[in-house]
């Protein structure tokens, strides 16, 4: 291709050995592949702040697209900040590149810099494609995603400009967006205004698409899984808060309180929680569930003072 993704700002000199110069603010305009649509006017204003406090850090970047008129690179919230200041010039470093260059990397340091929102990181990963004619697999190494990363954002440009905006706008979240996605045109129109107008979650979205589509529910599907899970684990192990909860039997020769005198004993949970043998009832509870299924299996019980020693046999052919 003729310009390489992969070598934005590997010129041989960079920014720092680069001639910082003044240009006048009203010779300089947007770039027309900035990707983010949305400024956040209380960002700029704590920007604009910081920059009239300590100065403009790191000057902006611009090309020069024809005589005395200027196109941003990088820099536009800077640019916007300075703007609402009432400067006259910006401090600027001039690059010279082509039309294709400039909006290549005029995309690549919004998409490294900013904080876009989904779609507008989706929108600038389809303009990179079509500018420098790349599948998604080299995309997403020269930008250092997966490939399923990129695929996933794209995605989102299925969906319909009002849930676009929606998304744009944060009135619905990505997810709720990624769950509108199988349906049509006027199901996606009519999803989206049920979800703005009753603050749907993402649950209760994918939940309303899977009953336009026909499908089971997905919070239903979870509850059949998690109950799922919990017959396994409870064939594996019993409840172990059934058996801690049991007492610990009285030893025969402990001496019964006398008569008429009421002997006050304190309740020690920590030492039934503690004691060995509810392990190891649990663990012999465990062995009957699987003998009872039918498995073949041979335990050697060893008690002495230290430990209880307990060893399983299980042939592995049954």
């Amino acid at each position: 291709m003729a310009f390489s993704l992969f070598n934005f700002g590997k010129s041989e000199s960079n920014d720092a050995k680069k001639k910082v110069v003044d240009v006048k603010l009203d010779q300089i305009v947007p770039n027309r592949y900035q990707p983010r649509q949305v400024f956040d006017k209380d960002g700029i204003q704590e920007l604009a702040q910081t920059i009239d406090e300590h100065g403009l850090l790191q000057p902006i970047v611009l090309r020069e697209y024809e005589a005395a008129k200027y196109e941003i690179i990088a820099g536009e919230r800077r640019f916007r900040a300075m703007k609402l200041l009432k400067w006259e010039t910006a401090p600027a470093i001039i690059e010279k590149m082509s039309d294709h260059e400039a909006a290549s990397l005029a995309l690549v340091e919004n998409l490294q810099r900013s904080q876009l929102s989904p779609v507008e990181e989706a929108q600038a990963y389809r303009r990179l494609m079509d500018l420098n004619h790349l599948t998604q697999a080299t995309l997403a190494k020269g930008m250092g995603k997966s490939q399923s990363f990129v695929a996933n954002k794209l995605r989102l440009l299925k969906l319909i400009k009002p849930v676009q905006t929606a998304i744009l706008d944060h009135r619905i979240s990505e997810r709720h967006g990624r769950a509108m996605l199988d349906l049509d045109e006027k199901q996606q129109r009519d999803m989206l205004m049920k979800v703005v107008n009753n603050r749907l979650t993402v649950r209760q979205t994918e939940d309303e698409v899977a009953k336009e589509l026909g499908r089971p529910l997905p919070s239903e599907v979870a509850k059949q899984k998690a109950a799922a899970r919990k017959r396994e684990l409870s064939a594996i192990a019993p409840e172990a808060e059934l058996a801690m909860t049991t007492p610990t039997p009285t030893p025969a020769s402990q001496p019964k309180a006398k008569k008429g005198k009421k002997r006050r004993t304190k309740a020690k949970p920590a030492k039934q929680i503690n004691d060995a043998r509810l392990a190891l009832n649990t663990i012999k509870k465990s062995i009957k569930l699987a003998t009872d299924s039918g498995f073949t299996v041979t335990t050697t019980e060893n008690d002495n003072d230290q430990v209880y020693q307990l060893v399983i046999e299980i042939p592995k052919k049954q």
